[in-house]
């Protein structure tokens, strides 16, 4: 008879961690590591006022800075630590900054970071809810959270008070391209389908819409679905509109693709767009498409923020017409990126067209249909834990907190755009809405729209040369226009201010030149 091996395992397999060993989680390394990329940031956020918002590096200069071949050795946790301050700060464009006005702000609070670091440090993959239930539930609840913010209807929460779960809900997804991109597919496959299509011979047929003030995110995404690009239509806009989708310009071009033989498919409504700040009307567009049967999204990633207020609530009148809407927290909300919330009233539309159900995935939860799979709402399988940030937020906060970050930006916007147009040399030159004012220096005497685009270049290229602003600019009407976009996180009136001064300083200057 043989005998039991009462070998010890260190003895068998030899001493596999040892004292010497690597420990990347070493709890004492977490504590200090933390505490001193604490103190980092703390520090960042005291000087960043002070810094220039954009920096004068040139394409390159961070490989000239650190060492072009991977370390074989380890190193202390403080040199990495001294080689990001020394190289890559200088080299950082400031969104923290209050200075900065380009584009639309990346807002953060202490709130956000916290949840961010912590969800890092859990480091949970909730594909299913049997992976990380609370990293479910929690974002299932965030997101009921905001949609009750933003007063959305029942059909778009994940659970309703009067049916136990409902057919809509939401997840959360990193930007709005992927929101875009995953309606559009679910959209498509449904058109398919309706027209008694096999497979995607029919995808030819298939028509997609929206402004020419959308998003360029759209016009990629629809590429992406397989849409032929000589089916996606670009709407055109004008003045009379704000610069908003027509809606009778809308039916009277998808009755002439029905009249051609085409199946319109996904109409695209933006509230707040990149350009302008445009408004689509929601509800007129949503009745346009309902002649169709076709899908409507509301992209309202930037400006979705400013409707948990009441006095700006309207802009989403008509919403519980559409199919789905996606805003972005990450954008004026206080939430870090990313974080892009995506809420669609049948989520079986969505999961029809996504889900994936491989062996080793299978358990009795998601079998048991009582539980949402959030990974079956997104392209890929793995996620992130994103609604810790996006909870912790509201919260820590509160809906009043909030309300009044979104109504201080957009006065402090109303006093710079008041300012404008209180100088003759300037011109606001669509209505603001929200916090963005779109202004430029107005054509004078002999000055032909040519010379106008070109000093207000030089107005732009000056005042992001100080450091001491950034602005972007865009073009309205074939006009070279400046966007001045007030929200970043440290912002107060004095900045807002001083900017105008700034921008007085440097036109009064230009013009002298011109003389």
């Amino acid at each position: 008879m043989g005998s039991l091996d009462t070998t010890p395992a260190a003895a068998a397999f030899g001493d596999i961690n040892g004292s010497g060993a690597f420990q990347p989680l070493n709890a004492d390394d977490v504590r200090s590591y933390l505490h001193k990329s604490v103190d980092f940031i703390y520090d960042y956020y005291k000087s960043v006022e002070s810094l220039p918002v954009l920096p004068g590096v040139e394409p390159g200069y961070l490989r000239r800075l650190l060492q072009s071949v991977p370390p074989t050795s380890s190193a202390p946790f403080d040199i990495a630590l001294k080689e990001v301050r020394d190289a890559v700060v200088p080299g950082m464009t400031h969104w923290a900054s209050p200075n900065f006005f380009a584009f639309f702000p990346s807002t953060n609070s202490a709130a956000a970071i916290a949840g961010e670091l912590v969800a890092s440090a859990m480091n949970t993959v909730g594909f299913t809810w049997q992976a990380s239930p609370a990293a479910t539930e929690m974002e299932v609840l965030a997101l009921d959270w905001l949609a009750q913010l933003l007063r959305l209807p029942p059909t778009f929460m994940n659970r309703t008070a009067a049916a136990g779960r409902g057919s809509g809900g939401g997840v959360i997804l990193g930007t709005t391209s992927e929101a875009m991109l995953v309606t559009l597919v679910s959209a498509r496959d449904a058109a398919l389908r309706r027209a008694g299509s096999v497979g995607v011979a029919g995808i030819t047929r298939l028509a997609v819409y929206a402004a020419d003030q959308t998003h360029s995110t759209f016009f990629k995404a629809c590429r992406l679905a397989g849409f032929d690009p000589s089916n996606i239509r670009s709407i055109p806009t004008g003045p009379e509109t704000d610069y908003a989708l027509d809606p009778a310009r809308l039916l009277e071009i998808m009755q002439a693709d029905v009249d051609d033989g085409l199946v319109p498919t996904y109409i695209c409504a933006t509230v707040g767009t990149t350009s302008t700040n445009a408004v689509d009307p929601v509800r007129a567009i949503a009745d346009v498409a309902a002649m169709f049967n076709a899908w409507v999204h509301i992209d309202a990633a930037y400006a979705g923020s400013a409707c948990i207020c009441p006095e700006f609530r309207h802009h989403l009148d008509g919403v519980e017409r559409v199919d789905s809407i996606s805003m972005s927290p990450h954008k004026w909300l206080m939430t870090c990126l990313d974080c892009t919330c995506l809420w669609v009233r049948d989520t079986h539309r969505l999961t029809d067209s996504l889900e994936t159900n491989p062996e080793y995935l299978k358990n009795d939860a998601s079998e048991s249909g009582n539980v949402t799979d959030l990974k079956d709402m997104q392209v890929g399988v793995g996620r992130r834990f994103r609604g810790l940030k996006l909870w912790m937020v509201m919260r820590t906060y509160g809906s009043a907190k909030l309300q009044e970050h979104i109504r201080s930006d957009v006065a402090m916007a109303k006093m710079f755009e008041d300012a404008v147009r209180a100088d003759d040399r300037f011109e606001v030159v669509v209505p603001r809405n929200f916090a963005l004012v779109c202004f430029r220096i107005r054509p004078q005497g002999a000055m032909t729209e040519e010379d106008a685009e070109e000093v207000n270049r030089e107005l732009m290229e000056r005042l992001n040369r100080t450091g001491k602003a950034y602005l972007a600019h865009t073009a309205v009407a074939g006009k070279f226009v400046l966007r001045f976009a007030v929200g970043s996180s440290l912002q107060e009136e004095r900045h807002v201010r001083s900017a105008w001064e700034l921008i007085k300083k440097t036109t009064t200057e230009i013009m002298e030149e011109e003389m």
